[in-house]
């Protein structure tokens, strides 16, 4: 299976909030203060159209098997950014594909000037936490930024200087 990477258009939007919103419910995790209800999962290209920040998605032929981005985290420093929206379909999963796609997010994180990279997830998600302890992401007891998904409990941050 040849894998091919790339930066987000409009056309993946549709096929990204699906995949983001049925792996949520495949873990039990689709409710109010996550990005199941922002409504900028359901139009990825435009939430990601600052030029600091970038989503990066991966295909396989024409099949889009998920993505991942990096962001400003609002209400932090213009050195903190935040890992976003990292979802693969379950086919894609246990492939070196989110490996890909988290390299190529924390690469262009590091182009930007960004020191910090922060994620939030959730307890259940056991093998993207197993990827970011691997990746050196250490964990944090405290929110940072803005970002209203109270939801979200468990907390890493990466040093990207």
């Amino acid at each position: 299976m040849e894998i091919t990477y790339r930066t987000i258009n409009q056309s993946d939007d549709n096929d990204l909030a699906l995949i983001i919103k049925s792996t949520l419910i495949e873990y039990n995790s689709a409710t109010d203060g996550t990005v199941f209800t922002d409504e900028g999962t359901n139009a990825l290209s435009t939430t990601f159209n600052d030029p600091r920040s970038r989503y990066f998605v991966a295909y396989s032929g024409e099949e889009l098997l998920g993505g991942a981005g990096i962001n400003l985290l609002p209400g932090e420093s213009d050195e903190v950014c935040e890992l976003q929206r990292m979802f693969l379909k379950p086919s894609a999963r246990g492939k070196g594909i989110g490996k890909k796609l988290m390299q190529l997010c924390l690469d262009f994180a590091k182009k930007q000037n960004y020191k910090l990279c922060y994620l939030e997830t959730f307890p259940a998600l056991k093998e993207a936490i197993y990827l970011y302890e691997k990746t050196g992401f250490n964990y944090i007891d405290h929110s940072m930024g803005n970002t209203g998904h109270f939801a979200c409990t468990t907390r890493m941050v990466y040093h990207l200087a």
